[in-house]
């Protein structure tokens, strides 16, 4: 795989860029029209749950979703990669896993907690919160981790389309996000990374510490590793909580999760941007895994809900995946 020199980003990465001087989206260097929305709807998750793949599926085969990551050390990966094998042109990345988050649910690194013991509580799982893994987290074991989570992915057959981050855990330090940017570039692999106009991403709660300069900074290193960049990022549709009124009653979960997507359309400046979502096929066993679950159904329903599919094309909406960025990219001197 080809090799990227890590001197220039080590000397840039943080400097200031004037934000004056964005004045063209990495879309429009992409070649898609000016002032255009191009988006990536992003399922979060696969690989772990029965449920999660279901929802992944239909969300992307039946829905708007057209991209996903997978959770490599968890235990329904090789169920999703049957699904792959029938389908290998999904656009499917590495959801670069470093928590392990559900009480009765665990998952440990897949390069082994001998490998790496500052990654693993006293059970020999990963860190159930970020916090535990910036602080407890050696950088280094860090990068081996999610190394071995790329690697395994490879191992079973299939070129990750991009990588991303479980939890925003790689954005949450910087000796941390250096590795998760290294990564991306040794094995050229894209990353996802608000280095836009990051207008959404700035103004959500708990947003990246980096600010926008920074942000742009750090895009520019990337692009010129011949790789593709996000003009911004919505990562807040997880907050998006299912009234109890409403509970068990999928049309208006459907209808109240479609609402807020179309909103947050509306709302995005243009440039390409990925909306993050957790569609899940929800079952009562779920429910055993993770509160959330009528939330992640939610969001299931309102990629499969042909009045949202309807409203994306009479927007205009420019659907892509990580695919065709990288392709794209390629094509750009």
């Amino acid at each position: 795989m080809k090799k990227t020199s890590f001197g220039f980003y080590y000397l840039v990465a943080f400097l200031l860029i004037s934000q004056n001087s964005f004045s063209q989206t990495y879309a429009e260097k992409l070649g898609y029209p000016k002032d255009a929305k191009v988006i990536i709807f992003h399922v979060d998750d696969a690989g772990m749950s029965y449920e999660a793949n279901e929802g992944t599926i239909l969300s992307m085969d039946q829905g708007a979703a057209n991209s996903c990551s997978v959770m490599m050390p968890c235990s329904w990966v090789p169920d999703y990669f049957s699904y792959l094998k029938e389908n290998p042109d999904t656009d499917a990345g590495v959801h670069l896993t470093l928590t392990s988050e559900w009480k009765g649910y665990r998952w440990a690194p897949v390069s082994g907690g001998l490998a790496t013991p500052t990654l693993v509580d006293p059970h020999g799982y990963l860190w159930p919160a970020v916090r535990d893994v910036v602080t407890h987290g050696d950088p280094e074991e860090l990068y081996a981790e999610i190394k071995a989570q790329v690697d395994k992915f490879i191992a079973m057959g299939f070129q990750p389309t991009h990588l991303d981050s479980h939890m925003g855990t790689l954005f949450a330090s910087e000796a941390f996000l250096k590795k998760y940017l290294q990564l991306g570039m040794e094995y050229q692999i894209p990353v996802m990374f608000p280095g836009g106009h990051a207008t959404w991403i700035q103004q959500e709660s708990n947003s990246s510490t980096l600010n926008v300069e920074q942000l742009q900074a750090i895009g520019k290193t990337l692009w010129d590793a011949g790789l593709p960049v996000l003009d911004d990022l919505h990562t807040d549709s997880y907050s998006w909580k299912i009234d109890p009124s409403i509970e068990g009653n999928d049309d208006k979960i459907q209808a109240y999760k479609t609402e807020k997507f179309i909103e947050t359309v509306r709302m995005l400046q243009p440039g390409v941007t990925q909306i993050i979502l957790h569609a899940t096929n929800s079952t009562p066993h779920f429910e055993l895994i993770s509160p959330s679950a009528s939330l992640r159904k939610g969001d299931m329903l309102a990629m499969m809900d042909p009045k949202f599919q309807q409203f994306l094309v009479d927007e205009g909406i420019i659907l892509t995946t990580w695919r065709e960025l990288m392709e794209r990219r390629k094509q750009v001197k």
